[in-house]
């Protein structure tokens, strides 16, 4: 029997685990973490944490949410389904919880990982090692915090300021009648901006652009997931490469695609009152392709309007005790600043040698399919993208995983699969201006790399169930019939 280690007891980290172990696989999944969940997990739950999806998009496949969950569920609520997925399938007595992986080393047979881990809450402990045949990293694209180096912020947090990442401020009550900064126009800043009012004594969320929002029912009727989280929604943007009716919608048919965005774009500004207050963003609502869509916090433009909380297109200069300098040269009252100011994507465990073959100059990693890098034997990635069906997309990805394990996947040679590197982060960085996480960004894509690794692993969604999703959202148990086939076939 073959060992797998599996770093991360996230999303990816969890469904890898499920396949490997109904495949026969010596399972480990090892997680710093108190509880699974990855982002979910509580230590990492901000104030105001939902699910950007809808449940019935959301959920594995094969393990629907539970019928009294809302359209939306709470983080604590995502955290009980994933522990409930982990015990349903056998995967929470393979789990190694609290446990830091200090280092995982390619052994020097070149037929395995030696891993070495400490409790993380004992960093001056001594390191145990085991050894494994694979390694699968899924510590995921929102693994760690990133904070800007702000001039002054040591003088800042000296003087009783409080200054944190959004994964990072958990207790809503620490900002009772606080001056409270939110930095970013994303979905954590706004969550959290929006959740403080009426605890803080002032909020102001603080944005160096600002992006289309989209709320969850358009128009105040059709749920945002009919339109968006749909084959016909994906379509509306040009992937890398356009084939059948994609090739026709930015093609000859390019002006029914313009008339549906704008369409959209003009009952969402009348929607959210954005031109009354001042926050319509100054670029078409097809920019939103450069990254995930933004749902609006529930009641977060009503709270604006009623001068309840700021916005202010700005930057930070620089920070003192309870004060922040702008960059336009004026200034903020502050005692707690709350940063969603994104992640940065790393496997500081892995040695030197490993991680130059891994990632690039910029930090970008080099997974051909989002998952293998080149000329490391035994080691895959999984939930290294950003997908609006992390479930569907991780799930889809362990199946490759599985398959090329067994020797089932004929890879191209190493020139093409590099090929097929470069070209996918030069579109990546062209669409995004750079600022693309350093993974194998995919959002608003997902279904193309759905059907991508599927076609890879010969498993395919019927006909009649691809030409619904071009009108209907993505239910995630239309696949739930695809890990029994790949099993079965094993």
């Amino acid at each position: 029997m073959e060992s797998v280690a599996i770093i991360g007891a996230g999303i990816a980290g969890l469904c890898t685990a499920k396949l490997m172990i109904a495949l026969g696989y010596d399972v480990r999944v090892f997680d710093k973490e108190t509880e699974v969940g990855g982002v979910w997990a509580s230590s990492r739950r901000y104030p105001g944490l939902a699910t950007q999806n809808p449940r019935d998009t959301y959920a594995f496949s094969d393990f629907p949410m539970p019928a009294d969950y809302p359209e939306w569920p709470s983080g604590s609520q995502m955290q009980t389904y994933l522990q409930s997925y982990a015990d349903h399938f056998g995967v929470t007595k393979h789990l190694s919880l609290s446990t830091e992986i200090v280092r995982a080393e390619p052994r020097p047979d070149g037929k395995g990982w030696t891993i070495a881990s400490r409790p993380a809450d004992q960093p001056d402990a001594a390191a145990t090692t085991q050894s494994f045949d694979w390694l699968i990293i899924c510590n995921g694209i929102f693994s760690i915090p990133s904070i800007p180096a702000y001039p002054g912020a040591d003088a800042f947090r000296a003087a009783g300021g409080m200054l944190v990442h959004t994964s990072q401020f958990t207790r809503l009550e620490d900002a009772r009648d606080k001056q409270v900064v939110v930095i970013g126009y994303g979905k954590s800043s706004c969550d959290v901006a929006n959740a403080t009012v009426g605890v803080s004594a002032n909020t102001t969320l603080l944005a160096r652009q600002l992006i289309w929002k989209i709320p969850k029912r358009i128009g105040n009727a059709v749920n945002f997931k009919h339109l968006f989280l749909t084959r016909m929604g994906e379509g509306l943007f040009p992937y890398i490469r356009l084939k059948g009716f994609e090739r026709f919608l930015h093609g000859p048919g390019r002006f029914v695609r313009n008339g549906m965005l704008n369409m959209v774009q003009g009952v969402i500004s009348r929607q959210l009152n954005l031109q009354r207050i001042g926050l319509e963003p100054n670029r078409p609502l097809e920019s939103i392709a450069r990254s995930t869509v933004s749902l609006v916090s529930d009641g977060f433009y009503e709270k604006i309007e009623a001068g309840r909380m700021s916005v202010l297109q700005d930057e930070i200069a620089s920070l003192e005790p309870g004060l922040i300098h702008l960059k336009s040269g004026g200034t903020l009252p502050a005692d707690i600043i709350v940063c969603g100011t994104g992640w940065d994507q790393r496997a500081a465990f892995l040695p030197d040698e490993v991680l130059a073959k891994v990632t690039d100059s910029e930090g970008n990693f080099r997974l051909y399919r989002s998952t293998l890098p080149i000329g490391v034997p035994r080691l895959l990635f999984n939930g290294y993208n950003s997908s609006f069906f992390s479930q569907l997309s991780a799930e889809v990805g362990s199946f490759w995983i599985a398959d090329h394990m067994a020797g089932r996947i004929p890879l191209p040679d190493v020139p093409t699969q590099n090929r097929w590197i470069d070209e996918r982060l030069a579109w990546m960085a062209e669409r995004t201006n750079g600022k693309h996480c350093k993974g194998t960004n995919i959002v608003p894509f997902s279904l193309h790399h759905i059907d991508e690794i599927l076609g890879d692993v010969g498993l395919t969604l019927p006909l009649t169930t691809r030409l619904a999703q071009w009108v209907r959202s993505v239910d995630a148990r239309q696949f739930a019939s695809l890990p029994k086939k790949l099993i079965a076939r094993r």
